[in-house]
């Protein structure tokens, strides 16, 4: 995704809504440059937190795509794969559980173990189970994902330093705070080198350092790097966004409890 702040997904959408109608108008309904475009538009509402239009357009993605190349096809579980974060993301963990098991259990027929895809579907599901309080189960799944993208990818790619992210909020969750907080302080460091400090990945990357912080009681380190966030956030989301909205509360928090 090109367009990062609140404005520019705006005009991405306004880009990806006539790039939708006109190709309905040259291919038809069904065709999979259609289904590609309803697929961008679909990703484009997820990232401003519009989860029932996105839900709308992947789930006739998905559907068309079954009929088009069947329920096996790389492109049908993908289709499926975004759906479920969709379903995940609107705090439906049970619906996401369902097609994300499907879509590992396929990707692994298809690709193999190691493939990227493979292992984005494991995390995907690691994920939700940790959605569900299920943190053993998640771990496992994340720390097999997190070997193998590092051998595939090396130590500084993006790919690992996200899963490494969801690895140690498994361990935060687990009560387990210097292990999470070793992992939190590698991911912003290597984020801000790759992605530069105002990248959403980077941003993200110091709110999950700041809750650790808070979870121990380290509260001016937790306010110092939060401030930071929530001010960054606001300039590429804007104020109502949910993320932004999260990131004020999660300050809010921080100041009650000193």
């Amino acid at each position: 995704m090109t367009y990062l702040n609140q404005g520019e997904l705006k005009e991405a959408e306004k880009l990806q809504t006539h790039v939708m109608a006109k190709t309905k108008e040259v291919h038809g309904d069904e065709h999979p440059k259609t289904l590609t475009a309803m697929g961008s538009l679909a990703l484009t509402y997820g990232s401003q937190g519009r989860w029932k239009e996105a839900e709308k357009l992947e789930t006739q993605v998905m559907i068309k795509t079954k009929e088009l190349l069947g329920e096996d096809h790389p492109e049908t579980l993908s289709a499926m794969g975004n759906l479920a974060m969709t379903y995940l993301n609107q705090g439906e963990p049970k619906e996401a559980e369902k097609l994300q098991t499907h879509v590992m259990a396929k990707t692994k027929e298809v690709h193999g173990d190691e493939h990227p895809k493979t292992l984005t579907a494991m995390n995907n599901l690691a994920l939700t189970h940790g959605s569900q309080g299920r943190w053993k189960e998640a771990e496992k799944l994340q720390t097999q994902v997190m070997t193998k993208t590092k051998e595939l990818l090396g130590e500084d790619h993006p790919e690992p330093l996200k899963v490494m992210g969801s690895l140690a909020l498994t361990y935060s969750k687990q009560g387990r705070w210097k292990e999470a907080e070793k992992l939190q302080t590698q991911v912003m460091t290597k984020t801000k080198e790759l992605l530069g400090e105002d990248h959403p990945e980077t941003l993200t990357a110091m709110n999950n350092l700041a809750m650790t912080y808070s979870d121990q009681g380290r509260w001016k380190e937790a306010e110092k790097l939060q401030t930071q966030v929530m001010t960054k956030t606001k300039e590429l989301l804007g104020e109502d966004h949910p993320k932004t909205l999260t990131v004020m509360n999660n300050l809010a928090m921080i100041y009650l409890s000193q």
